[in-house]
């Protein structure tokens, strides 16, 4: 007697949302919570617990007014666009000296040894404690930001770099040696791939630390950037401007970070690194 087999059970159909349910695996829904959770304290704590909150707390509400309000005067736009700006200035020229001057320190066993430790030494040195003396130079101007802003990239980025060529091993030079290669083809095929994760990993951390330099560098000497709005409210007791500032500038790198300098790092130590895909 033959047997008809049943009919097999359709497939499941996929989620009607995957993108939501991927946010909530990933944590999504603990980082909603803790947010919610964070603004509620603050809303309870500027209303009820802190006296004169518009001095010392403005509530969520406040914040919210007063960045509408410098929206729609046209300030909030162009403080955000300045800081961006400096930013990519200085970020790359410290990007466009620290690798070239790197490599060229990497190729050299007796050089690098003798400048490893004077890199380390400033890379050390913050660009914010290099502030006041470039402000005799310079004063409080565009040069004074954006030197700071270099200063503060190029050393993180030489030092990686000269750390990632100094790791390369000499197996891969010394057999295009054998091969008639020249120097330039032995930078181009082997020292350069063979650094550029490093090259990625600091310029990750540079274009962090000069983050923190353009706010400050603003704070200090600049003009119509997020520093500088952010000290300028504090002197006319405009607390919400600096909450809504001091929220722009976290909720700004963490965009920056997470889609573009970590993807970029990622994707560059996976493809030349030794992690593979």
């Amino acid at each position: 007697m033959t047997t008809v087999s049943a009919p097999a059970a359709p497939a499941r159909r996929d989620r009607k949302h995957p993108r939501l349910h991927r946010f909530l695996h990933q944590g999504g829904l603990e980082l909603a919570c803790v947010l919610l959770g964070g603004l509620a304290l603050w809303s309870f704590l500027s209303h009820v617990v802190i006296p004169r909150p518009d001095r010392y707390l403005p509530s969520p509400g406040s914040v919210v007014f007063s960045s509408a309000d410098m929206l729609w005067k046209g300030l909030l736009p162009d403080f955000v666009t300045n800081t961006v700006w400096r930013l990519l200035i200085g970020s790359g020229l410290g990007l466009g000296v620290g690798i070239p001057f790197g490599i060229l320190l990497g190729l050299n066993r007796t050089v690098s040894d003798m400048f490893y430790p004077i890199l380390n030494f400033f890379q050390s040195i913050s660009g914010i404690a290099l502030l006041p003396i470039v402000m005799i130079w310079w004063g409080t101007s565009e040069q004074t930001v954006i030197f700071v802003i270099l200063y503060t990239v190029l050393f993180p980025i030489s030092f990686n770099v000269l750390v990632g060529v100094r790791s390369i091993p000499r197996i891969y030079i010394n057999a295009l040696r054998t091969l008639g290669a020249s120097r330039l083809q032995i930078a181009r095929d082997v020292i350069l791939p063979g650094a550029l994760p490093s090259i990625a990993t600091g310029a990750r951390l540079g274009i962090g630390f000069g983050w923190r330099a353009v706010i400050a560098g603003e704070m200090l000497a600049g003009q119509r950037g997020l520093g500088w709005m952010i000290f300028t409210a504090q002197q006319v007791d405009l607390t919400a401007q600096v909450i809504l500032g001091m929220t722009l500038i976290g909720i700004m790198w963490i965009v920056l970070d997470r889609y573009l300098l970590r993807p970029l790092e990622a994707d560059t130590i996976q493809r030349w690194g030794l992690v593979q895909r």
